[in-house]
């Protein structure tokens, strides 16, 4: 069964549309009152234009919102909307997104500045409907101060001990899962990846297994994740109510399970959210005296590390499937590398920590499939005070956004960058060059667990099935914050043994 709500068809397209009209409608009636304003203003607004990114701000206000939406809507995703722009005007440009200015940069040295932030000049922003989506108490949206604090919270709970325990779990879901496939004959990638991360992930922060439970909360994250591009009106019937709904209910379920967890109900259970509700009663012996994480603080990264650790890793897993199969001679020499693995252990048992240590090739296969895939497209800050970027200024408050995508293609980093290429990552990458799991303080605290599974559900099937993509459409699904294929990537298997 599909647990995840598949994007509606082009009747959601339209309804947004006839949002974004009547939202420009709205403006245009606000603009025309303070048109007089903006217009005395002119000779001194056309000196603040002086240096600036070059780009199109297109209609008062709204900006090039309409177009942002298209593109989410397109067979080419989201990322369209920047690539066409950045064709046009190259390396860094502005735009305007519902009612903000976005500069998007695409060069190692504009991102090692961003994103490693030595100066404090840039902080973390989503655009509106993602933060009220996930919450402002995320990891996502704190401020550079509060990230600091809540960072040192959830660093232990990213423990070799625990990444060593996650392993195990993982290894077991997927090679149960893969088992079912057997009978099967067609399976659709995506939807597997999607259960097997979701379970993993959910029993490794809050201990669920029950099947109908863990069916209703991914339903409902589905709806979140749904809603986190939509415009976000607050109408009934819109993807943006709904996920904002679905939310809600997470947070009640959270909000449940702590309160069990205090009355002693359920606390035997080993996990992240034991381990944060732990610390209230430990003293604080830091210096600074680091305080304890909020039961609002708790949910929303709760709720954060779900989607980043399901959407995401499923994503990447279906697209390097399908690369194996586009590159016969890369999946020969990945499966060559893992039969010989499970020649040490006995046939029952499961992958270890060391084991993934020694997937060296394997380890390729996933950073290539990875930077070609950039999952996450772009990496967004805003900007504290004014400064310069690429040579133009960047002015305090505007969203200046890392192209992670282009740098991850830029041939001038690396060769023949559209090719898949494991084999470039041999030697060491040129810094800020692999963005993948973003770069300086920010960068991801799951890093290692998603490559983990990645480099797991790979060696389960390339030792256990021959299999063929077949459907090679590579259109991207619409709607989606992290790109996917359209179609799931549905393949044929077979096990080895039996072709």
């Amino acid at each position: 069964m599909n647990l995840m709500m598949l994007p509606r068809a082009n009747s959601d397209f339209i309804c947004s549309c006839c949002y974004a009209v009547i939202y420009v409608l709205v403006v245009w009636l606000i603009s025309r009152v303070v048109l007089k304003v903006l217009s005395q203003s002119r000779g001194e607004s056309m000196k603040t234009t002086v240096g600036v990114p070059p780009g199109n701000r297109s209609l008062p206000l709204i900006g090039e919102t309409i177009q942002f939406i298209a593109a989410i809507n397109s067979r080419d995703g989201v990322y369209d909307f920047v690539r066409v722009r950045r064709l046009r005007y190259g390396n860094c440009f502005k735009t305007n997104i519902f009612g903000q200015t976005h500069v998007f940069v695409s060069g190692p040295e504009s991102a090692k500045m961003v994103l490693n932030n030595d100066s404090g000049k840039f902080t973390k922003r989503y655009i509106n409907s993602i933060a009220q989506i996930i919450g402002d108490q995320s990891l996502l949206c704190a401020s550079r101060h509060q990230h600091k604090l809540m960072r040192t919270r959830l660093n232990g709970l990213f423990s070799s001990a625990s990444v060593s325990s996650f392993i195990r779990d993982f290894d077991e879901f997927t090679a149960s899962t893969l088992r079912s496939w057997e009978q099967r004959g067609i399976v659709i990638v995506l939807d597997e990846a999607l259960k097997i991360t979701f379970k993993a992930i959910c029993k490794m922060l809050i201990s669920e297994e029950n099947e109908d439970e863990l069916e209703r909360l991914q339903r409902d994250v589905s709806h979140v994740c749904e809603a986190m591009l939509a415009l976000p009106f607050k109408l009934p019937w819109t993807r943006f109510y709904k996920g904002l709904q679905a939310r809600k209910r997470i947070m009640d379920t959270l909000g449940k399970m702590i309160n069990e967890r205090r009355r002693g109900i359920k606390d035997h259970q080993e996990d992240f959210l034991k381990h944060l509700l732990t610390q209230e009663d430990k003293t604080c012996d830091d210096d600074h005296g680091t305080p304890l994480l909020t039961d609002d603080q708790i949910k929303d990264n709760i709720l954060t590390m779900i989607i980043a650790g399901q959407d995401t890793t499923a994503s990447a897993i279906t697209w390097m499937v399908k690369y194996l199969h586009e590159n016969q001679e890369v999946l020969n020499t990945v499966k060559a590398e893992q039969i010989l693995l499970p020649k040490r252990n006995s046939p029952a048992s499961y992958l270890t920590l060391e084991d993934l240590s020694d997937m060296p090739y394997a380890s390729k296969v996933v950073k290539e499939s990875l930077r070609i895939a950039s999952i996450v497209t772009w990496l967004p800050r805003m900007a504290l005070e004014d400064c310069q970027l690429e040579g133009y200024k960047i002015r305090k408050g505007w969203n200046v956004n890392v192209d992670a995508r282009s740098i991850q293609f830029d041939p001038t980093l690396y060769n023949d960058p559209d090719k898949f290429l494991p084999a470039r990552f041999d030697g060491e990458s040129k810094p800020y060059s692999f963005l993948a799991f973003g770069a300086g303080p920010r960068t991801c605290l799951g890093l290692n667990m998603a490559k983990a599974m990645m480099l797991i559900f790979l060696h389960r099937l390339v030792t256990t099935y021959e299999w063929k993509v077949i459907d090679p459409d590579s259109s991207i699904e619409k709607w989606a914050l992290f790109p996917r294929p359209k179609n799931g990537c549905p393949v044929h298997v077979t096990p080895i043994g039996n072709s």
